[in-house]
């Protein structure tokens, strides 16, 4: 289960010499600790350093094997040790997966019960279970900050399932960058099974986990320093395992899996893995919502993770083992229809070679059924056609077959929910406008101007112009992101333009999201959150009062459902993306926040808001109308504050503008939220053109944003666009303020001087 790291752009030829040099460094690593560690003995002796012998003995107790359980039994394997005798254990995180069963096995052969998962840190690759089992051995941690190069190290583990085996080796780089993380680097051999196990000084002391392995050198690995798994135990954002189970799983309201494989969703994509336990692993995920019977379409995008896999569609299923499938297997495209569980039961009614079929890409697959003909299309371009009424009615849904891996989107059902094209005259004026737009004849705000009626379908149309005309492609990308840009942020001013009541700030939170992520699917998140709803509804502390309902939802929010501030990577945009949020449970202040303030909207819950306190945005509430507001601190895990203790937590004297302690507007959050992405970008100096999308963002909510109008400006004149630099200019100029000295205004008229020359 250790991650591998791929050799890029190295010539087969610079591989060999560097792998000889770092060899040739671990050999002389080696060597020299060997000899410092003769030359020392009687101090080592003193010192308090063990032998590897004496190291293993003590180690082994405090070590388990971590093993997921699927439906096919066990499939992967990992280390772990005990980090506190209250039953506290540390892995990688990738070694317990996501919405898996977990076994733990102590070195003596006793199971241990995994009762939540204590924390977890996806981007430092940690994790912490928490068994039922209380008095553990367990390991002292050490100082990694601590750790030199060419100090002795040993290393314990399950090296391809193989328990509890022991390696020594020297540290060849004690802080090591790897991408972004700091590393330990080590000069050891590390296998397959050795994830999450201990990395140990010579006095039997953690200095880190090892975590993955290199694709250089057999002798080459790293560990997760234990300075990292200090600030997680610091830190935990404890889940139950019932409810780590749920992660990622599809909602039953939904969907209704049929002959097992593991099926989870991500983002709005339906992911499956594993065999099914139908022959051939067969599977099914079947959307609930049924059909019509005479006549109906079927649609999804589907990707194989290997052309040799075979998933699709299913249709008129019966819930059982009773269905047709249309999917591409082997690089062909098949319908079968199967009458029953057994290799018996199954008949390929057509197989086919297809060029509208794009081998390791996303394809959309249709289905039309009306009476007993069948048409099955992939791209928009129909395949094959024939008669069969063996099966009518019945559920549509997904199909997987063997140990296929597979990612779904967009699927629908309906009387036509085939991809509309665009009409003969707009795809016309599309053509004008792309031909315009390359010779120069066209502005940018014209080519908009002709599309805004069919944007969606221009876009579509733009993005495969861009695949097929090479040398247009590059001015085709652009112009579809763009297009979907604008599109959402018409979408957003349009809903913030609502009385504040009115907005959906959830809504305009994964609208941001999808801004930067066309392919989002917003309603799946909004869906998701109203399952949340559903399992707060009728709990009688969200009626009891707002006092009580904070309290109940800090629970379920921060205890239950494990969601936490992000610790070791607060400057990623995920953070700032609400769906990704929701996705890892981790986020800023204000995206936490969001979610918090439209949970309580959508329960009733009174007095909840957003207080947008400098450099730390939190919810506030209070129990009476009028009455003054506490706080909730989301980035804490919920911890309860008054005004000033809050106040307090932010500002070194104890001051902020009275503004900062009043509910925020919605528009003003997302305002912040879209600053919190910008901010990084902003450089007076060199602000990239990475930038622009977010400056037009804050200035379609707030035209009279300043300092995103001249940055704007700027970047226009850079990029060329000097009529639209003019216009910014020509605004700051008639919105000077009163007392703006006369050497800016003559400073922006000669800007605007040399941009209308």
């Amino acid at each position: 289960m250790d991650l591998m790291k791929p050799e890029n752009g190295q010539s087969v030829g610079m591989r060999t010499v560097r792998r000889f040099l770092l060899l040739l460094a671990v050999g002389a690593g080696l060597e020299v600790a060997a000899s410092r560690a003769a030359l020392a003995a009687p101090a080592a002796a003193q010192s308090g350093m063990r032998s590897v012998a004496e190291i293993a003995e003590a180690t082994r107790p405090s070590l388990v094997k971590i093993t997921q359980i699927g439906r096919e039994g066990e499939y992967g394997v990992g280390s772990g040790f005990v980090v506190r005798e209250d039953g506290l254990i540390v892995t990688n995180r990738h070694v317990i997966g996501e919405a898996r069963r977990l076994k733990v096995e102590g070195s003596d052969g006793r199971v241990h019960e995994v009762v939540e998962v204590f924390a977890h840190d996806a981007k430092l690759d940690l994790a912490i279970l928490r068994v039922a089992t209380k008095g553990l051995k367990p390991l002292r941690l050490g100082d990694s900050q601590q750790a030199k190069q060419g100090e002795p190290i040993v290393a314990m583990g399950n090296p391809e399932g193989l328990a509890y085996s022991v390696v020594e080796g020297v540290i060849s780089e004690a802080q090591r960058d790897v991408e972004g993380q700091s590393m330990i680097q080590v000069a050891i051999p590390i296998e397959r099974g050795n994830s999450g196990g201990p990395l140990l000084d010579r006095e039997g002391r953690v200095l880190g986990v090892l975590t993955l392995k290199s694709a250089r050198t057999e002798n080459l690995g790293f560990a997760m320093p234990s300075a990292a798994l200090k600030k997680l135990l610091e830190k935990p954002n404890p889940i139950p395992m019932e409810r780590w189970l749920t992660i990622g799983v599809l909602n039953p309201r939904f969907w209704t899996t049929v002959m097992g494989a593991q099926w989870t969703q991500r983002a709005g994509v339906v992911q499956v893995a594993q065999s099914g336990d139908g022959f051939g692993g067969r599977a099914l995920c079947l959307w609930n919502d049924k059909p019509e019977e005479a006549r109906f379409e079927a649609s999804v995008s589907v990707r194989l993770a290997d052309e040799a896999g075979a998933a699709g569609l299913a249709f008129c299923a019966d819930g059982g083992a009773r269905h047709y499938g249309f999917y591409p297997t082997g690089g062909r495209l098949r319908l079968t229809r199967f009458d029953g569980p057994d290799v018996f039961s199954w008949k390929i009614l057509r197989e086919l070679d297809s060029d509208a079929y794009r081998p390791g890409d996303w394809n959309t697959l249709r289905v039309r059924v009306e009476g007993a003909r069948i048409q099955c299309f992939v791209n928009g371009t129909q395949v094959l056609e024939l008669e069969d009424a063996g099966m009518r009615g019945g559920l549509a849904g997904l199909c997987k077959f063997r140990k296929t891996a597979a990612n779904f989107k967009d699927f629908r059902t309906g009387e036509d929910v085939s991809e509309k094209r665009l009409s003969p005259a707009v795809e016309g004026g599309l053509r004008e406008a792309v031909e315009g737009l390359r010779a120069g004849k066209l502005s940018r705000e014209a080519a908009f101007d002709s599309l805004s009626k069919e944007r969606d379908s221009s876009r579509r149309l733009l993005s495969e112009k861009s695949a097929a005309l090479e040398k247009e492609a590059a001015l085709l990308r652009v112009f579809a992101t763009e297009l979907h840009q604008r599109t959402v942020r018409a979408e957003l001013s349009a809903e913030l333009a609502l009385p504040d009541a009115e907005a959906d700030l959830l809504r305009c939170a994964l609208l941001l999201s999808k801004h930067d992520n066309p392919d989002l699917d917003v309603a799946a998140y909004e869906r998701g959150v109203e399952q949340m709803v559903r399992e707060l509804k009728t709990d009688a502390d969200i009626a009891a009062g707002t006092g009580v309902a904070v309290r109940r939802l800090n629970r379920y929010l921060f205890e239950e459902n494990g969601f936490h501030g992000s610790r070791s990577d607060y400057g990623n945009p995920s953070n700032s993306y609400l769906n990704e949020v929701l996705d890892d449970r981790e986020g800023l202040p204000i995206t936490l926040s969001v979610l918090y303030i439209e949970l309580a909207r959508r329960l009733g819950i009174p007095g909840i808001s957003g207080i947008p306190l400098p450099g730390r945005f939190m919810v506030g509430y209070r129990e009476v109308e009028g009455g003054e507001y506490a706080l909730v601190d989301v980035y804490e895990g919920g911890r309860l504050l008054t005004m000033e203790e809050g106040v307090a937590a932010v500002s070194a004297d104890g001051v902020v503008p009275a503004s900062a302690k009043r509910p925020s507007p919605k528009k003003d959050i997302l305002l912040r939220m879209v600053r919190n992405l910008l901010g990084p970008l902003m450089d007076s100096r060199n602000t990239p053109k990475e930038a622009l999308p977010y400056l037009e963002m804050v200035l379609a909510l707030d035209p009279d944003a300043a300092r995103e109008r001249f940055t704007r400006a700027f970047l226009r004149e850079g990029a060329g666009e000097r009529a639209a630099a003019a216009e910014d200019v020509r605004w700051m100029l008639e919105h000077l303020p009163p007392g703006v000295g006369e050497d800016k205004r003559e400073t922006l008229e000669q800007w605007l001087g040399r941009l209308e020359r």
